[in-house]
């Protein structure tokens, strides 16, 4: 997109400003085409592009009278070009200058929001180095499972958010198209080349069929790519805001000097800042489902999508750019404590070794594997029902056991590090070394 469509904040892409602002660039752009053919006199043209402004106060003041946006547009855009406002918006519709300027807005989002989410995979391909080889316990249905390390769920993060790049770029295409077709999309009183001339000055490509509007098949998959990554970043909120329970405290978000936690308990350190990207998420992903109701209009068109748009769109884009941020603020100054990883992986006893047991039973004493499930599990559930108990002594003592597996095996088999062998190669596939 050109650099006058440019903003350091994604907030400006919505303003009415820039909106008329590219409606007055679509506007010229197609009197420049018609010059280009003969049909627009290069004085006029010359005036248009010299006096061609607009003021927002005055369009809205006019609106509220002739209750359509554009008309009120185009009258306060000619009431400063005079004769020459006869050559614009000529053969066009409403919707052939409103969607298409729509298309940039979602463009000059989705730029924007790329952006954010390479930050924010620079910062999980970081943690994920760094974090490489701190063991901690990895958990399934929220109980201790096995073994890992941290840095492996950074690197989920990683691959996860360069899925999630593709898909915004793949979106951005989706959506970077325009039409300038009239009525119905019949080009019945604009030629294909005024419509391709003011395209390509946008950096659109052409829809190669539209009705009087864009389909908003393309609209809604821009929702949903939106509404998927924000669901990501409530997964990476949700796995932090789970590691900082009490209980853990594995990992904590960042918490400033001075912020305090709770108004009545002064030793509260809560992780707000991923409750509200979790919460955030909950708002953009429910916008999705707007955009898949605006798919179904009715006939050539009608605007039952347009004031539904009005609303999802900006607050899908700002609500992802800022938890986006948000998440990369969190990841970035994440507390991390080792030992109570360490502490965490020995909470069980001993109970995360229990398929190493399992399989060395299976392979050196050549039993059934429901016999060797058997002893395991008998051994494992005496363990969860006595605190004093770990599960190494209670496989000892047990001859079925015993007679099969000595204190050399069982030495090798209570051990982290052959768990994590084999991380290297997940992050060599990954590309993170």
């Amino acid at each position: 997109m050109i650099d006058r469509y440019s903003h350091p904040e994604i907030s400006a892409i919505w303003e009415l400003e820039n909106k008329f602002r590219i409606w007055t660039d679509i506007e010229i752009y197609a009197c420049e085409a018609r010059a280009n053919r003969g049909e627009v006199p290069k004085e006029d043209l010359e005036t248009i592009k010299a006096k061609a402004k607009f003021n927002v106060e005055e369009i809205l003041e006019i609106e509220s009278k002739v209750h359509h946006d554009v008309i009120a547009y185009l009258t306060n855009l000619n009431s400063y070009i005079g004769p020459a406002g006869r050559h614009v918006h000529f053969g066009l519709t409403s919707s052939d200058v409103g969607d298409t300027a729509l298309c940039v807005q979602m463009v000059q989002a989705m730029n924007l929001l790329i952006k954010r989410a390479k930050e924010l995979l620079e910062t999980t391909k970081q943690k994920a180095v760094e974090y490489k080889d701190l063991p901690c316990i990895g958990r399934s249905h929220g109980i201790h499972a096995e073994p890992m390390t941290l840095g492996l769920k950074f690197a989920l993060f990683y691959a996860e958010m360069q899925r999630n790049i593709e898909r915004m770029e793949d979106a951005r295409s989706q959506i970077a198209v325009g039409k300038l077709s009239g009525a119905v999309g019949t080009y019945s009183n604009i030629d294909l080349e005024i419509e391709e001339y003011v395209l390509t000055k946008l950096g659109l490509a052409v829809d190669p069929i539209a009705t009087q509007v864009i389909s908003r098949d393309r609209h809604a998959y821009y929702l949903s790519v939106l509404g998927i990554v924000a669901a990501s970043l409530d997964r990476m909120a949700t796995e932090v805001r789970l590691l900082q329970k009490t209980e853990g405290r594995e990992v904590e978000e960042p918490f400033a000097k001075g912020q305090k936690g709770s108004s009545a308990m002064p030793h509260k350190r809560n992780p707000v800042v991923c409750e509200r990207i979790s919460g955030i998420s909950r708002v953009i992903r429910a916008n999705v489902n707007v955009g898949l109701q605006n798919v179904g209009l009715w006939h050539e068109r009608d605007i039952s999508h347009s004031s539904a748009e009005r609303i999802v769109l900006p607050d899908s884009t700002i609500g992802l750019d800022y938890i986006l941020e948000k998440m990369n603020f969190v990841l970035k100054g994440i507390h991390v404590y080792p030992d109570a990883t360490e502490r965490t992986l020995n909470v069980t006893r001993g109970l995360i070794f229990s398929q190493k047991v399992l399989l060395w039973l299976i392979e050196k004493g050549g039993i059934t594997r429901e016999d060797a499930y058997l002893i395991v599990q008998e051994n494992a559930m005496a363990v969860w029902a006595d605190q004093n108990q770990n599960l190494r002594d209670r496989l000892k003592a047990d001859s079925r056991c015993s007679s099969i597996l000595k204190d050399k095996d069982l030495d090798e088999i209570f051990q982290i590090a052959p768990y994590l062998e084999r991380i290297p190669l997940i992050f060599k596939r990954l590309g993170l070394t």
